[in-house]
């Protein structure tokens, strides 16, 4: 019992890692980030939240966590979708800062350090990194559709034309919480949401500029078309909510 106050009180960083049908890529992935917090200078904790995935990713979980004790996870016994999964991890952290990457690296871990110091010295609430694509056709499409929703979504909802939809966020977690409380969305939505809602709270966001490297090992979830409407859709909701305020 000591053992966990005293690490309670110690940790600088929470790291969440949302996970569903990871098991292909779940041992690579942790380890290449794990090896990039070992090296820093800052006390860490890994929270792996499994979103009742259909494969043996809850086992992979399980059994990293009874080895090593930098980490701990949580688990929905039904899908409950990534907002949700990302946001009950930052709710049960510890650290200082608390943010979450997308297990597939796709974005390379080595970003961390960089971030979580710039938290830490209180240069800014809540840093994002800004994803940057190495150029093929398909990233030329994601790209397109990446500035295109990061104009409409600063037109109708005041973003400040941020990357709002990266998935690499940190904050500090303190007054992230508040925020946190304000969002409806369980699903992608939820990171326009958090950006929004933490720009109204008058929090300090900074990009920093980040490579994203499309895995072609891996299926997507994400279904551009068909997520395009949604966002849209959503955006305009999200809008008339804000002017009832």
């Amino acid at each position: 019992m000591m053992g966990l106050i005293m690490r309670k009180k110690s940790i600088d960083l929470s790291l969440v890692l949302a996970c569903y049908n990871e098991a292909s890529i779940f041992r690579e992935s942790v380890k290449d980030i794990v090896r990039v917090l070992k090296r820093s200078n800052f006390s860490y904790e890994i929270i792996f939240v499994d979103d009742k995935s259909s494969d043996r990713t809850g086992e992979q979980i399980d059994s990293y966590c009874k080895t090593n004790n930098h980490c701990r996870a949580l688990y929905h016994t039904i899908n409950m979708g990534r907002g949700k999964t990302v946001s009950d991890g930052i709710q049960a952290a510890q650290g200082k800062v608390a943010g979450f990457i997308d297990i597939d690296c796709e974005i390379s871990p080595v970003y961390i350090p960089d971030i979580a110091h710039r938290i830490l010295r209180n240069e800014a609430d809540v840093v994002i990194g800004k994803r940057i694509y190495r150029s093929s056709f398909s990233s030329l499409l994601r790209e397109v559709l990446s500035v295109g929703y990061r104009r409409l979504a600063h037109i109708l909802v005041h973003t400040g034309n941020i990357d709002t939809e990266t998935g690499y966020k940190f904050f500090r977690r303190k007054k992230i919480l508040p925020v946190i409380a304000l969002c409806r969305q369980a699903h992608w939505f939820w990171d326009t949401e958090i950006m929004v809602y933490g720009r109204r709270a008058g929090l300090r966001i900074k990009e920093i500029p980040v490579l994203f490297v499309r895995r072609t090992d891996k299926t997507s979830s994400v279904r551009v078309f068909h997520d395009v409407i949604d966002y849209c859709i959503n955006l305009w909701r999200l809008r008339r909510r804000l002017q009832k305020k």
